[in-house]
């Protein structure tokens, strides 16, 4: 019988099969994750958008459904001072009358890791927790790794997966430009992105640390694929949106299930992100140079997609998804991990 050409995450992380459901922001919640993780892989909290409390509850709530590894995520974006959001707002304006908005409406802000989300991790102590855009600063990440977590960070480059390395990342994840969501791209916002075949050998060749393979994988060909250029382990997101604990609405999945095309926007939070478009992608373009920085677009925006979705239209907010999407599957995410798994042995011990 086939094995796992690598089991430094199944021995490290205490998982049965080396697949990570990762964190989505709006996607994935508590529900997605038990599920995940009782088909035996790495489960994803995202945490960018929640308070510390909230955290803690959602974690509790996960720990009290499944026993198994967790992975907590957070952000690490440096937070702009001095942007301008005016010619933003003005370029949104017709959108506020039209949905009757009021500008200036509290919203939710992704916010980066501070003491206080690092002392709801030495709280609920996970096993693992991952970083996007980056680490935290020395102080706060020798307190994670003090809590005996693993820490796992996200890069789009060699230069990134060495600097990982380097500061202390137990793991790098290799995101390729198919993965849906934001690019977590940290160094150089002007390197030319590279897909997941050219980028996750030339990690894998320059690191120490296991490389984790992310960005346009939905099925088993994608995961022995990325085993063979050097990943010990994949990160899945498109493929679990397919699943119904995923928390997207109902338009969501049809485009998921459509297989319609993908597109890198910065319109909705000011980042580089790939997903599908809805109504302000399509009539404004994918990237405006009126957005304003990561994440604050997303601020100017909020009152008009609230009112909007509120009718049932969904095109001001986020509709991520890789350029694999099509390849999904609508099953259970339990089921889907343990398929996924066992297609993927079968796969490798043919190949073999």
């Amino acid at each position: 019988m086939a094995r796992w050409p690598d089991s430094r995450l199944l021995e490290r992380i205490g998982v049965a099969v080396p697949i990570v459901q990762a964190p989505m922001a709006g996607g994935g919640g508590v529900a997605l994750c038990v599920a995940a993780i009782q088909g035996g892989a790495l489960g994803s909290l995202p945490c960018g958008m929640l308070s510390p409390e909230q955290v803690r509850e959602q974690a509790a709530a996960i720990r009290a459904g499944t026993g198994g590894p967790l992975n907590l995520n957070f952000f690490c974006h440096n937070m702009p001072t001095e942007a301008d959001d005016g010619a933003w707002r003005a370029l949104l304006q017709p959108y506020y009358e039209e949905y009757g908005a009021v500008a200036g409406t509290p919203a939710p802000m992704r916010l980066p890791f501070d003491a206080a989300a690092c002392a709801v991790v030495e709280a609920v102590r996970p096993e693992v927790v991952s970083f996007h855009f980056g680490l935290p600063e020395e102080a706060l990440l020798r307190r994670v790794k003090a809590s005996g977590a693993v820490v796992l960070g996200n890069a789009t480059s060699v230069e990134e997966a060495l600097w990982l390395e380097e500061r202390g990342a137990d793991m790098v994840i290799a995101q390729g430009w198919e993965a849906g969501g934001h690019t977590g791209r940290f160094l150089d916002a002007d390197a030319e992105p590279l897909g997941l075949f050219a980028l996750l050998p030339s990690i894998a060749d320059a690191v120490r640390v296991p490389v984790i393979a992310a960005g346009g994988i939905g099925d088993a060909r994608g995961i022995a694929a990325a085993f063979a250029l050097g990943a010990s382990a994949v990160q899945l997101g498109t493929a679990y949106l397919h699943c119904p604990e995923a928390t997207i609405p109902d338009a969501h999945r049809i485009l998921l299930r459509e297989g319609a095309p993908t597109f890198v926007t910065n319109l909705l939070t000011g980042g580089l992100a790939r997903g599908f478009a809805g109504r302000l992608v399509r009539e404004l373009g994918p990237v405006r140079p009126e957005a304003p920085p990561y994440p604050l677009a997303a601020a100017a925006l909020a009152p008009i997609r609230a009112a909007a979705e509120a009718g049932g239209e969904y095109g001001f907010g986020p509709l991520w998804a890789g350029q694999a999407a099509a390849l999904g599957e609508t099953l259970p995410a339990r089921d889907l991990t343990r398929k996924l798994a066992a297609e993927t042995l079968a796969l490798l011990g043919r190949l073999a």
